[in-house]
């Protein structure tokens, strides 16, 4: 029985008869539908160059992703698409093969450089990953396996997250994703699927190509410059190939775009209270709401005194100046509560630059090599090598040094500088937030070289009569991973250069009275504290950037080490025709070693018996621990496709799997594929795959990461409840205990191919992946949430920082404690339409729809959580995301347009959405006036001519107009960058242009 009562496990026989329907339902509704995809569906017979135009097996033995069987002809029942070189070069948006396979709708939620900008512990700032069904955690790993050539690749994060600007882009010439389980097949993390870049190993002659890119606003430049040559030697035994790639893209570090100044953002209603049930709680439909709780120069936020809070609203400008903030007409909390207001609508709403001071896109520096030599031993064996070696470096801004509850004492020397002594009577205490205009921003400069080395052997041999094949090769990856991040707050140093004082006579430093010292140094003259004013802007000493600011760094080294060996046979015929087998084994090990200077790790506590009970964080945030660890599996496979009769055909495989940390575990699928006619054919797996914990899971020492939490226990008329809002850090260490995550699934569908309509097809397949024994971590909104629930585990998960009132501090670590499942329906179709003997129509169209994304904790006081129709951030899952394409091409010259986007949807998973009659809301069911968000519609425009040099030579140039209306990205009502970074188009229009030669 199913987790999730309302959706039934079973595939019954009216919903499958109902997936065929759908199938024929395409078709009629051809002319509406296909409006086009970035790839042809695929019926896993035909070579990825073949795929859309539906062309015939060439007759050659072949394998296909997502299975082990070498065998011409073999019709996977896995659904299977192929992206081909060509629509590579002529549908990407950008010129990073990552941006163009996560169009497809197949993938949602993955971690690109503009969504993981604030990742700053975490070591993914900066990665361009691939998630199939937005069923990866990016706090733990991933569920989407990532090949090159069918063999897995070394992570770039201590998480095991494959960065696609490791793969050589400029060689490889196709992408096939598998969609469903495919982990009897490969082990672990295939839980979702498949992603399997293929390179051009047989390459022959030398290919150059470059081009340049900007955005309409002239920024966000951007190059990239590939050649790759090869040749066969020794009479065609021999072959060598070599790639070398070299990526260059500007940083965007201030959003000046118009999207991000119109104050759309959620503010608590003032007619709602607690109990309410005649408004809602949130307002979501007002524009011109601002951050109320900071400015750049320093806002007072509450003092403590004679009258209390008579100071607050007083904030800083250039050089000091003293102002009043106007607070808007409508204001929370209000003005005159104990926590002070942290949004305001109208007045001084702009005057807050959190949101203007951080970055759109890294600036990142990359480049590659990559080089394969083969040789043919004997007519039927080959010997090969090849390496690889990328390095990438990505600097970026990831916001302000913004600092809440800084308090100060009324004797502090720039306090009474700017406010004089007078304002200050009778006051005891004082307390400022700042946005830090003067500190220089928070930084990221992480820096990955990732190596990759391939050792192997080939060929074929007669057994049972048939040809038999077999490969055994042995890899070894690894890669250096630098993460820095730059102009951190150390906690301490900041906290005494603030406390300035005016130097009494005769002081122990020996400078003169009045002088503007730290209050610390009177005591410890040699401690190096040099004073800092944070109240204004142009007024900071930038001497005291080194005493206040670093650069916490951690240094990993992650290896992989994989041994492997498979053989394909055909045994035995029936009456059907042939049975096909292919076993195999793997041995695989992964380790990390990490290291992290000292002064960059936070303090350990430690009990009476020396057990670490708690940290204290030197840093705002990293605090890096390093991390050690490693585990190995052993792995032996067996894949069986058998014929049965009747165009019914069967594929099934089983998996034992070894794991010196988590175990033994069995991973199975069982497949069917059935063409009763030549026009239409079935597809059916149901798979049990498995994720097994990672380094990361497993040893992680303990890393911290920072943000803010709602305050689920405000009350405005009680002060002792804390504030609206927490700043937090949050530490997260690993688990040894983990064992595997195990996951059901099914995918049933059908392939039209109709002889009444030539160059046509199209595919629907309803997936569905229930996972078990979930591997994660509670957020710390989750932890405070479920706390004030009244479950007191979690409340033992954080406690107020002794050095900030205002701050929480969090602790967690990952458990099989959850369950998810996903299910949806997946459409796609291809139309070719001769038009001369070189000229055609191509029009190609691929769809999702995502019924369901629930993830469910099991937790009491939890509730199931349904990301499916929801638009709201990165773990979102909207309900439809599509692309389409129309392709015109001429002997000479090809065209093509592409529309591609996301249907609209809510902003807040279980926010309910109402007006004067409304529920009581609470921190499950929070309401809305407006819970719901818009969609995205982008359209993208590629100009290709040909022109023939010589007889050897071939030259391409070609214009890329992305974003062609400059549509603004997808909005959601927050303080910060506003924006759904995950599926939007965040820097507007861009052009590129480019040239490819190929000399054969």
């Amino acid at each position: 029985m199913s987790i999730f009562g309302r959706i039934h496990p079973r595939i019954d026989r009216r919903y499958a008869v109902g997936i065929a329907m759908t199938a024929l339902a395409v078709v009629h509704a051809a002319p509406a539908f296909a409006q086009a995809a970035p790839a042809a569906t695929q019926d896993a017979q035909a070579t990825p160059q073949d795929a859309s135009a539906g062309a015939p097996v060439d007759g050659s033995d072949i394998v296909v992703t997502g299975s082990r069987i070498v065998r011409s002809g073999f019709q996977s029942p896995q659904p299977l698409t192929v992206l081909t070189q060509k629509e590579i070069e002529t549908q990407s948006p950008t010129n990073n093969l990552a941006d163009f396979v996560n169009t497809l709708p197949a993938l949602a939620g993955s971690t690109r450089p503009a969504n993981s900008r604030l990742n700053l512990s975490s070591g993914q700032a900066g990665i361009n990953a691939l998630n199939l069904r937005n069923l990866d955690n990016s706090s733990t790993g991933t569920r989407t396996l990532v090949l090159i050539d069918g063999r897995r690749s070394v992570g770039s994060t201590v998480n095991d997250i494959v960065d696609i600007n490791t793969i050589p882009q400029g060689l490889v010439k196709s992408v096939e994703v598998v969609t469903g389980g495919a982990s009897a097949a490969y082990g672990s993390d295939a839980v979702a699927g498949v992603v399997n870049f293929i390179l051009d190993k047989k390459y022959e002659g030398l290919k150059v190509s470059a081009d340049s890119g900007v955005t309409t606003y002239g920024d966000g430049s951007n190059y990239r410059f590939t050649i790759t040559a090869g040749t066969s030697f020794a009479g065609g035994r021999g072959h060598v190939v070599v790639n070398g790639e070299l990526a260059h893209q500007d940083g965007i570090f201030n959003v000046d775009r118009a999207w991000n100044a119109t104050g759309y953002v959620r503010i608590t209603n003032p007619a709602w209270s607690t109990n309410s049930t005649t408004a809602p709680q949130y307002l979501t439909t007002l524009r011109q709401v601002g951050a109320a709780n900071s400015t750049p120069g320093g806002l007072i936020t509450g003092s403590t005194g004679t009258t209390a809070n008579s100071l607050r609203g007083i904030y800083f400008g250039q050089g000091g100046s003293v102002n009043h903030y106007q607070f808007g007409a409508l204001t929370y909390p209000a003005i005159t509560g104990a926590s002070g207001p942290s949004l305001t609508q109208g007045g001084d709403w702009q005057v807050n630059d959190s949101g203007r001071r951080i970055g759109l896109m890294p600036e990142e520096n990359r480049y590659g090599v990559f080089g394969r030599l083969s040789y043919d031993i004997t007519d039927n064996a080959e010997i090969y090598f090849e390496g690889s070696y990328n390095r990438g470096k990505s600097v970026f801004n990831a916001g302000p040094n913004l600092s809440t509850g800084i308090a100060y004492k009324p004797d502090n020397a720039y306090l009474i500088q700017e406010l004089g002594a007078a304002q200050l009577a009778g006051i005891t205490g004082v307390t400022v937030a700042t946005t830090a205009a003067d500190l220089p921003y928070r930084g990221v400069n992480n820096e990955r070289k990732v190596q990759r080395y391939v050792i192997g052997a080939d060929g074929k041999f007669q057994a049972f009569g048939k040809d038999a094949h077999w490969d055994v090769y042995a890899q070894y990856g690894r890669a250096d991973m630098r993460e820095q991040l730059t102009n951190i707050m150390n906690t301490q140093n900041m906290l005494n250069a603030t406390d300035a004082v005016f130097a009494p006579a005769g002081n122990a430093l020996g400078v003169a009275a009045g002088t503007i010292v730290c209050r610390s140094t009177l005591t410890n003259p040699t401690n190096g504290c040099i004073p800092l004013n944070r109240l204004g802007i142009g007024v900071a000493n930038p001497a005291a950037f080194s005493y206040v600011l670093g650069n916490p760094e951690r240094n990993e080294i992650a290896e992989q080490k994989v041994a492997g060996l498979n053989l394909a046979v055909t045994p035995f015929a029936t009456w059907a025709g042939d049975v096909s087998v292919s076993v195999g084994a793997e041995w695989r090990e992964e380790s990390i070693k990490g290291s992290v200077p000292q002064q960059y790790q936070p303090i350990i506590n430690r009990d009476a018996n020396g057990v670490a009970i708690s940290t204290t964080n030197r840093w705002s945030v990293g605090n890096y621990l390093p991390t050690n660890g490693r585990y190995n599996v052993k792995e032996a496979y067996l894949e069986t496709v058998v014929p049965l009769g009747l165009g019914l055909e069967f594929n099934g495989a089983v998996r034992a799997t070894d794991y010196s940390t988590a175990g033994y575990v069995t991973t199975w699928k069982a497949g069917a594929t059935w063409q009763p006619i030549k026009d239409i054919r079935f597809r059916i797996t149901r798979s049990r795959d498995i994720r097994a914990p990672n380094l990361s899971d497993l040893y992680q020492s303990g890393g911290s990461n920072s943000d803010s939490v709602r305050n689920p226990f405000y009350d405005a008329n009680d002060p002792s409840k804390g504030p609206a809002t927490y700043a937090y850090s949050a530490t997260v260490i690993g688990n040894p205990n983990l064992k595997p995550e195990k996951s059901d699934s099914w995918n049933i569908g059908a392939v039209f191919t109709p002889r009444f309509l030539p160059g046509f097809n199209a595919s629907v397949d309803y997936f569905r992946i229930e996972i078990k024994d979930a591997i994660g971590s509670f957020g710390a909104q989750d932890i405070i949430n479920l706390c004030s629930l009244g479950n007191q585990d979690f409340c033992a998960g954080y406690t107020v920082d002794p050095t900030n009132a205002s701050k929480l501090l969090f602790r967690t670590q990952p458990f099989n404690f959850s369950r998810q499942l996903v299910r949806g329906i997946d459409f796609e179709a291809a139309y070719r339409v001769p038009l001369g003997s070189a000229t055609s129509f191509t029009l190609r169209g691929t769809a999702t729809n995502y019924l369901d994304n629930l993830l469910y904790t099991g937790v009491q006081g939890s509730v199931v959580v349904n990301t499916a129709g929801v638009n709201g951030g990165q773990g979102s899952t909207p309900s439809w995301i599509f692309h389409f394409s129309g392709t015109l091409d001429f002997p000479t010259t090809s065209i093509t347009a592409v529309a591609r986007g996301v249907s609209s949807g809510k902003y807040a998973s279980n926010g309910i959405e109402c007006s004067t009659s409304c529920p009581v809301s609470t921190t499950n069911y929070p309401t809305y006036d407006n819970n719901h968000v818009s969609g995205l519609f982008y359209v993208d425009l590629n100009l290709t001519q040909r022109v023939k040099v010589n007889n050897t030579s071939d030259a391409e140039f070609f214009v890329n107009v992305t974003n062609l209306f400059n549509r603004w990205p997808l909005l959601v009502p927050e303080t910060g960058l506003a924006a759904n970074t995950t599926y939007s188009d965040m820097l507007g229009r861009t052009f590129r242009v480019g040239v490819r030669i190929k000399l054969r």
